[in-house]
């Protein structure tokens, strides 16, 4: 399921991530991927040790789990500690699937499930660097206004197109989901946006209460 997830930070908090990511240095993003996929990689990454890095990803990955559409969409175990990229000067990163398995900064392993990318950069700050995900219903390609975040599969094939003017700054981490199947993922987002839908309409008849009861049966079946 691809999904836009719309303001999960202001714009305030988008410029007060960008003001601290400005005053810092960046690395080689090639450094974080594996030999593969570091060959189609050319773009620059926030280090770890970074002094603001604890506090921002914290920043960015708080916000990403009270925003309702994430939890529901996502339903997510465990979320990998948020990263910071920046694509500029012909920046990319061609075709590629993110890796199965990661570690957390514990080392342990984590599978990734669903990937997310928050959007630090306007649209008009830059000209390329879409992102495009592959389904098997074509291409995607995927620009978002600053704050928004988009989560896809992390099955899916997807790049970043070269970036040939100004900057492209973004959050990006991986979840592991309590609901390992993409497919049941989305069967149960569907019926939790439309139990709320007629909740607004119907209040809590008889028929919300047996849909409710349904969806919590079905997550109960499927969540690992």
């Amino acid at each position: 399921m691809l999904l836009h997830i719309p303001q999960v930070l202001t714009k305030q908090e988008v410029a007060q991530i960008r003001g601290e990511l400005a005053a810092h240095a960046w690395v080689d993003g090639a450094h974080s991927s594996g030999a593969q996929a570091a060959s189609r990689k050319r773009n620059l990454q926030l280090p770890a040790d970074s002094p603001v890095y604890t506090g921002l990803a914290r920043q960015v990955a708080d916000a990403l789990a009270r925003h309702p559409l994430f939890a529901s969409a996502v339903l997510p175990r465990q979320m990998l500690t948020p990263m910071f990229n920046c694509y500029a000067g012909g920046g990319r990163y061609g075709n590629h699937v993110d890796s199965a398995i990661q570690r957390d900064a514990q080392g342990k392993p984590v599978r990734t499930d669903v990937s997310t990318t928050l959007f630090l950069s306007e649209p008009e700050e830059y000209e390329g660097g879409e992102l495009i995900v592959e389904d098997t219903y074509g291409e995607h390609e995927i620009k978002l206004e600053a704050g928004d975040a988009i989560i896809y599969p992390a099955t899916s094939l997807h790049r970043v197109e070269p970036v040939t003017a100004g900057s492209r700054i973004a959050s990006f981490l991986w979840s592991e989901s309590l609901v390992r199947d993409a497919w049941q993922r989305k069967m149960l987002f569907d019926l939790d946006m439309n139990i709320l839908k007629l909740r607004q309409q119907l209040g809590d008849s008889e028929e919300v209460v047996s849909l409710t009861s349904t969806y919590h049966n079905l997550l109960r079946q499927w969540a690992q």
